[in-house]
């Protein structure tokens, strides 16, 4: 039978310190109430699972027999000749706390399943590995302490480049662990043996994309990388097995690319691993929320597993504030995104969604970077409602979300630069409503820079559009006041409400006229 879960949410447990929110004052340091808090205000939201990924995996933040947190805080205190016991979570850790247990428990009285989601390959903070003192980021005291472990220092040979230290976005998923050496596969499943030995969970999630790097391509074959992701998900399932309690089934689930591009570089043959127990398929983009995935093409290669299509706070990066290390600018995703993703997605074999980063509506990072929201938990209840998504109206998207994941093996369809005269091809997949579409919408294209007077037209499955001198937001939306761009930066045409269709469409945009170059940056299409 598939799992009986339909939403599942994503806690990466720092959003309770890095978030403020009703029950998180700016600069309050942790504690087990805000983990437990977290927790509670997912009950009776709609949410099934709650997922709590704890920490970044390289540091247990949980009663660990293979790496005990006494062991690692001596071991860095002496390796970086810095005192981290004042650290909030060190603290916590060092006087017995248990997040994994706090979690399980809090998880039981709200009445959500808890599962735990493990971070397979974390790249965070690995750059100061190799510096003196641990290197650290101004908003986040003693970052490293959570980030780099003595298996990681002392291996330089297992890392994909063992020089953790280069700059710039090409290395971000070089940092990580090179899971064609046997050692790094058995050091991970030896964290999560002792998860799923000691707690009672009712799953297990493995995060694939955290961060999506495992082999040196160039250096296996396909056959090769899938032997060692398909064998480790056969030891996991077995360990599940093994390990539940009075004959209860746990469910072993993995976060993967939406994208099946991506699939073989990471060892990930998903016809095999679901044989070997590979239930619940979260697919995921990476960062930001996406509508345009595989999967239709992901759901003949697992056609009984259940898929989950990922969704997070945002929907484009806008922009940046002076600051160093979360000062994006974010597009909010709106509940009719939200919902038109959920709909587009069970239109193409999804039983259900998911959710990464929801806590990020709230304020965090960099200061000027709002304005920010709560989380609208209202929408979970709506997600799971297939006939009520079916009669709403609908606003598709796309934007440069690729760019923010680079392994994830599709080119980025956005940006695009166009010259005067030149023309760029897209394509997006529609369902219908119930009833098919009965009104016409709006297609709009953004910019990097302002249009100023050069024209531009617009096809829709080959038949030219009407102009339209209305460019602003379709919908009514409380999440993104400041983050809008300037009429300036827009073209809009109307759409009549017999072109759409079920599947791909194509969408061409012409610069006719102009005395320079345009970015595009993101379209949209809303239709009522």
């Amino acid at each position: 039978m598939k799992p009986p879960f339909q939403v599942l949410y994503s806690n990466d447990t720092v959003n309770t310190v890095s978030c403020t929110s009703p029950y998180h004052r700016k600069g309050e340091p942790f504690s087990q109430r805000l983990l437990e808090a977290s927790v509670d205000e997912t009950a009776d939201r709609g949410i099934d699972v709650h997922l709590l990924q704890p920490g970044l995996s390289m540091v247990p933040w949980w009663k660990s027999r293979q790496y005990p947190y006494e062991e690692h805080i001596r071991w860095y205190e002496t390796t970086y000749g810095t005192s981290v016991r004042d650290n909030p979570y060190a603290r916590y850790m060092l006087e017995g706390g248990d997040m994994v247990g706090a979690f399980v428990a809090r998880c039981r009285r709200a009445g959500v399943a808890p599962f735990v989601s493990l971070r397979l390959n974390d790249s965070h903070g690995k750059e100061f590995v190799d510096t003196p003192g641990g290197g650290n980021i101004p908003e986040i005291p003693g970052y490293s302490l959570h980030c780099v472990n003595r298996f990681y220092k002392d291996h330089p040979q297992f890392r994909i480049d063992p020089d953790p230290a280069k700059v710039g976005k090409e290395h971000w998923n070089t940092r990580v662990l090179n899971w064609a050496n046997p050692e790094v596969v058995d050091w991970m499943f030896g964290f999560i043996a002792e998860i799923c030995e000691m707690y009672d969970i009712d799953g297990f999630e493995l995060d694939f994309m955290r961060h999506c790097n495992f082999f040196r391509v160039a250096e296996t074959t396909s056959a090769q990388r899938a032997a060692v992701m398909t064998g480790f998900v056969k030891r996991v399932r077995a360990l599940l097995d093994r390990t539940a309690r009075s004959g209860r089934h746990r469910w072993l689930g993995a976060r993967i690319p939406c994208f099946t591009a991506a699939l073989d570089p990471l060892g990930l043959d998903l016809t095999a691993l679901t044989a070997a127990g590979l239930e619940v398929l979260n697919l995921s983009p990476y960062y930001l929320t996406a509508q345009q995935v595989d999967i239709a093409a992901i759901r003949k290669l697992a056609p009984d597993a259940s898929l989950h299509l990922e969704l997070t706070h945002s929907v484009a990066a806008v922009g940046r504030v002076p600051g160093s290390y979360d000062n994006t600018l974010f597009l909010r995703t709106t509940d009719e995104q939200f919902q038109t993703a959920a709909h587009l997605a069970y239109a193409r074999g999804a039983d259900g969604v998911s959710a990464f980063n929801f806590a990020y509506f709230r304020e965090f990072g960099a200061p000027g970077r709002g304005p920010f929201n709560e989380p609208p938990f209202h929408v979970f209840r709506r997600l799971r409602d297939r006939e009520w998504l079916a009669r709403q109206p609908q606003h598709y998207f796309l934007s440069p979300h690729a760019s923010w994941a680079v392994p994830l093996g599709r080119p980025a369809v956005l940006p695009v630069t166009l010259k005067p005269g030149g023309e760029a091809r897209f394509t997006l997949d529609l369902a219908p409503p119930a009833g098919g579409w009965q009104r016409g919408g709006r297609l709009r294209l953004r910019t990097r820079d302002d249009l100023g007077v050069a024209e531009w037209t617009a096809k829709l499955n080959g038949q030219t559009l009407v102009a339209s001198a209305e460019r602003g937001a379709p919908y009514m939306t409380p999440y993104d006041a400041a983050h809008l761009p300037a009429p300036e930066k827009i073209r809009a045409w109307l759409v009549p409400a017999e072109l759409p269709r079920n599947g791909d469409n194509r969408i061409e945009f012409t610069c006719r006229s102009g005395n320079r170059n345009a970015v595009l940056e993101y379209l949209d299409l809303a239709l009522r």
